[in-house]
């Protein structure tokens, strides 16, 4: 009986996916409401949540809304800059590796 050997070349390597940070940057015209809302729609946040981010992003300048792959990062991104647009906010919304 012959023994098997595995080489180490063979042996795949779990890579972790790379994650991306989605912040709330404040600014003195967009509402809380619309804040509120976009975190809701677009993020999927409970109103507690959506509530507690949005102050946080009034409190302190700045709020994370969520951390997600690199493609759905950007796409939330996207998504949240074309309502504030329609709706003509100045809403920034930015994205960094997590």
């Amino acid at each position: 009986m012959s023994a098997t050997t595995i080489q180490p070349e063979s042996i795949s390597k779990t890579r972790t996916i790379p994650m991306y940070k989605v912040i709330f940057l404040n600014d003195p015209k967009t509402t809380v409401e619309f804040v509120i809302a976009v975190l809701k729609v677009i993020f999927n946040k409970s109103s507690e949540e959506a509530k507690r981010i949005t102050m946080e992003v009034h409190e302190t300048g700045c709020g994370l809304a969520g951390i997600y792959t690199k493609e759905l990062a950007e796409l939330k991104v996207d998504q949240t800059l074309s309502q504030a647009k329609t709706y003509k906010y100045p809403l920034q919304v930015t994205m960094e590796p997590a």
